[in-house]
């Protein structure tokens, strides 16, 4: 039997085991709580059978279920500090599955920190290790650039996050370069969730119902990628009514509209439709309001385009199809054009069968995305993928513990042009197709909760099957103290191809692990051992404990070891063709692509404090990443030791109406390589004839010095916001929301121009206002 047919084979034999599992189960109450007005699903909510110690808290789909309840009358209460308390009478039997769906009406008067209770609960019911959630109210705590809130100025402040800058930078977390973190969005891939400016995601945070982003230890329900995850989900439009937002500032302009397409029914069922669309046009704007930076404007601009329709049961099943188009454009000095696209159309739905607790998920997508770079005097550099995913996910409660397993196929071709540091073109063009199987437990029992997973990874094209067992533990000590780990094995067949030379480091291509690597690598202990395959692992090990100082006081520390036991890069040590008049010379001398190894670790500690309007988060992370490429060992661009993030709300005024926030960072100096001198090139295009003396090629050879032994200054930043928020009397609601980022126009080096000698500096002091009107 084939390999795919084994993982088919495994998968059918667990739906059948758990499906006859809910034959033996005692009784069960399941359902799902939404928004009364709405009908959104309503996350994080608390249910439970009043006068028991039954009780869980919802899903990212507003579902819940309690299990192995003993034959009785029970009170079933789903409660939120949002929402107002809803009682619902049942009667439990044997065997038997009792559906009892809530429809919570909104508080009067709200009384603020309505995430803790829910996080509390999640911290003693969950392994929750290294993840954080990501909700839009989080998002506005966070000082807006430009006035405009959005995710990635969260994930900047998160524990283990390294950003290479304002512009043109990317997101690194804890020791993986972007290419080794998985972006999904309703359970669509995305290639790039960030734009050029690096302060700006492709995500409308007013879409977004929740993101939970995994910097480590992620367990066997997310395969293809050895360093993170980031799972985000957007909300359902409106089933009620039309609403929507729309607003503007210095930078760019978005709006969002939302309604129904069949309005809510008593029973909750509906259609409805969100449309969100945010533009850029910083190069034009800033040529008026930020002349002090460079007369010829920020040269960065983008559209982003989403849109979804969700059809929803009185069951609570749904089904949601959706699409989207995300477009950047970069001019840098006239010389450098680079532009990507990114689009795709997906669906995903939520089923819950008639007299089963089992809760069915799955999803299908199709996406593509292109990047073209063109500088002056340079090749052009071009790279594409596009294929598919889809997934079909099972979970299943019993009692406290639960049960999830799934399938997951994913397809893509990757067509991919560049050069190398010595302009020797660089090209491949590839098929691939995977196929994995997960099945993940967690048991709880007394103070102890495990969360043992499996999964199995088949990469067709290699003909490679990868077996990856992961574990992650919480032990409660106490009220208070719960100690943490996790571990396990990870894969992935996607590598990006961009050279670590390149001082504006802005094409980030995709393709397929090469199969024409070297056929031995050269360890770092001098040990050689076969290349077996070219697949990318990893292996993390995470152990720290969350400590609840008071009831609004939070302590979270975490060490991690990330080991990279095979990464593929860009061979910077290319010097000749890799044709058969070459064989001769060492494979590591030749082939495009080669083998490194390479480990990361650090720790990071999080003091979190949250009450009514206050708002306060402070993030140390100690890292160091290193890479061993066969010839030496060094540290990359991304290696920095310690980064702080310091942030800061408070509410005042009548109903906390007025919200001031800051953000201070600071950041030891990335590594880099050092121009050690300068040479004249000869030209010998004339052959043997070239007079020598005489010629005058245009350009100077630069000598560079070790590979990234040069570190750049300390960077830091201070970023300060202040919103006010109008509420009216028809249900509109202004918010004016006036920023200063680089408070003190601290000049952050960007790069430095080899030739030149010219500094480019980060952005400077960039005041601005953001005006939102929602209706």
């Amino acid at each position: 039997m084939s390999k795919p047919k084994h993982l088919l084979t495994f998968f059918f034999t667990l739906t059948l085991f758990f499906v006859s599992a809910t034959a033996f189960a005692q009784g069960t109450v399941k359902g799902f709580v939404k928004d009364k007005l709405t009908g959104e699903p309503l996350l994080f909510v608390n249910v439970y059978l009043e006068g028991t110690n039954h009780g869980v808290t919802t899903d990212v789909n507003g579902y819940y279920t309690i299990s192995k309840i003993t034959a009785g009358e029970y009170t079933v209460v789903s409660s939120s500090m949002d929402y107002e308390a809803l009682r619902q009478s049942v009667t439990v039997e044997n065997n038997k599955v009792r559906t009892k769906n809530f429809q919570l009406s909104k508080k009067t008067i709200q009384l603020g920190g309505a995430e803790i209770s829910a996080h509390g609960q999640e911290q003693k019911s969950q392994v929750r290790i290294s993840v954080a959630t990501i909700r839009p109210q989080d998002v506005k705590k966070i000082p807006s650039f430009g006035g405009q809130p959005d995710i990635v100025q969260v994930l900047q402040t998160l524990p283990g996050f390294i950003t290479t800058g304002d512009q043109g930078g990317q997101l690194y977390i804890r020791g993986g370069s972007p290419v080794q973190n998985k972006v999904l969005l309703d359970g669509m891939i995305i290639y790039n969730a960030f734009h050029s400016i690096g302060l700006f995601s492709v995500f409308d945070t007013d879409i977004i119902a929740n993101a939970d982003v995994y910097t480590g230890g992620f367990n066997a329900q997310y395969g293809g990628r050895i360093s993170s995850v980031m799972d985000i989900k957007t909300r359902d439009g409106n089933k009620a009514q039309l609403k929507g937002k729309v607003g503007a500032s210095p930078f760019g302009a978005k709006l969002t509209l939302e309604g129904p397409l069949k309005k809510l029914n008593d029973s909750g069922a509906g259609i409805s439709y969100v449309l969100s669309g945010k533009t850029s046009y910083l190069e034009e704007s800033s040529q008026l309001l930020y002349t002090y930076i460079d007369s010829t404007g920020l040269p960065f601009n983008f559209t982003d385009l989403y849109g979804k329709v969700s059809f929803s049961g009185s069951s609570g099943s749904k089904f949601s199809v959706f699409g989207f188009n995300f477009t950047d454009d970069v001019t840098y000095l006239n010389s450098s054009k680079l532009s990507w696209k990114n689009a795709g159309v997906g669906a995903n739905f939520v089923v819950v069968p008639a007299g089963s607790s089992m809760l069915i998920s799955g999803h299908f997508a199709n996406s593509g995305y292109k990047i073209n770079l063109s500088e002056e005097n340079l090749p052009p550099r071009f790279s594409s993928v596009k294929g598919f995913n889809l997934g079909l996910d099972f979970k299943y409660a019993i009692g406290e513990d639960e049960i999830k397993y799934g399938i997951e196929a994913i397809g893509f071709s990757t067509d991919f042009e560049t050069f190398n540091p010595l302009g020797i073109a660089v090209n491949q063009r590839e098929n691939t197709t995977e196929l994995g199987a997960f099945v993940t437990y967690k048991y709880s029992k007394g103070k102890i909760i495990l969360e043992p997973s499996f999964r199995t990874q088949y990469y067709s094209s290699l003909s490679v099957v990868s077996p990856e067992p992961r574990l992650g533990v919480k032990f409660k000590v106490n009220e208070r103290l719960r100690l943490k780990g996790a571990a396990g094995i990870y894969s992935q067949n996607l590598i990006a191809a961009n050279s670590d030379r390149d001082i504006v480091n802005l094409f980030y291509g995709f393709l397929a692990s090469p199969q024409n690597l070297q056929d031995d690598f050269v360890q770092s202990d001098g040990n050689v051992r076969e290349v077996k395959n070219p697949l990318q692992k990893a292996n993390h090990l995470i152990l720290g404990f969350e400590f609840d100082i008071t009831e609004k006081l939070n302590l979270n520390i975490e060490g991690y070891i990330k080991e990279f036991s095979q990464v593929t890069n860009t061979n910077r040590n290319k010097l000749f063709p890799d044709n058969p008049d070459y064989n001769h010379i060492p494979a590591v001398l030749r082939k495009d692509f080669i083998v490194e190894s390479g480990k990361a670790k650090g720790i990071d500690v999080v003091l979190k404090y949250e009450e009514k309007g206050t708002y306060v988060w402070f993030v140390y992370s100690l890292g160091d990443v290193d890479r061993w490429d066969g010839f030496q060992t060094y540290d990359p661009i991304f290696d920095r030791r310690h980064n702080i993030n310091f942030v800061a709300t408070q509410g005042f005024g009548k109903d906390d109406s007025w919200e001031f926030s800051g953000r201070w960072n600071l950041g030891s100096g990335l590594p880099f390589t050092q121009t050690q001198g300068f040479y004249q090139p000869i030209d010998a295009q004339g052959g043997v004839g070239t007079e020598f003396l005489s010629a005058n090629p245009n350009e100077l050879g630069i000598y560079y010095a070790g590979l990234n032994e040069g570190r750049l200054p300390t960077y830091h930043r201070l970023d300060l916001n202040i919103r006010k928020t109008t509420k009216f009397a028809n249900d509109m609601v202004l918010e004016v929301n006036a920023g200063v980022t680089n408070v003190y126009s601290r000049k952050n080096i960007f790069y430095v121009n080899r030739i030149t000698q010219e500094t480019v500096y980060q952005l400077p002091i960039l005041p601005s206002i953001g005006l939102d009107l929602s209706f």
